[in-house]
């Protein structure tokens, strides 16, 4: 299984990709050239058309099975942007695999009772989109 973790800020997804063995279940990280997409002008209908082109054209190149999102806060302090819930809306349109939105809650509880090594290859911006996908994993 491969499953794409993403965590949405500003307008881009940054996007971490692991996938699994099936003949040993190691959980490898794949470093992929594109780890972030971004969305330029989300007024704009051919931007978002575009952006939407490119988060599909990514899934489907890389096989991806799942995708599990980190959730923004609707309100409060930590509230997620506009734009960001645009985004969140296309990826989830996305007919190629299966989506999921896991909450900042949840995977706070998984990096506290799990001991997690990042790969060295995986940029520091990328440990939450890391941590989503990861902990798809190990449900």
């Amino acid at each position: 299984m491969i499953i794409c973790g993403i965590e949405l800020k500003s307008n881009y997804a940054i996007l971490s990709v692991l996938k699994n063995s099936l003949i040993d279940d190691i959980i490898d990280y794949v470093d992929l050239k594109i780890k972030k997409i971004t969305l330029e002008d989300d007024e704009n209908k051919e931007n978002i058309e575009l952006f939407f082109k490119q988060i599909n054209e990514f899934f489907e190149v890389n096989n991806i099975d799942k995708v599990v999102i980190k959730k923004r806060a609707k309100k409060g302090n930590f509230a997620g942007g506009a734009v960001t819930f645009k985004i969140e809306g296309l990826i989830q349109l996305s007919s190629l695999c299966k989506v999921e939105l896991v909450s900042s809650q949840t995977l706070s509880s998984f990096e506290k009772r799990n001991s997690i090594n990042f790969p060295s290859n995986l940029k520091k911006y990328q440990e939450q989109s890391y941590i989503c996908a990861l902990s798809s994993f190990c449900k």
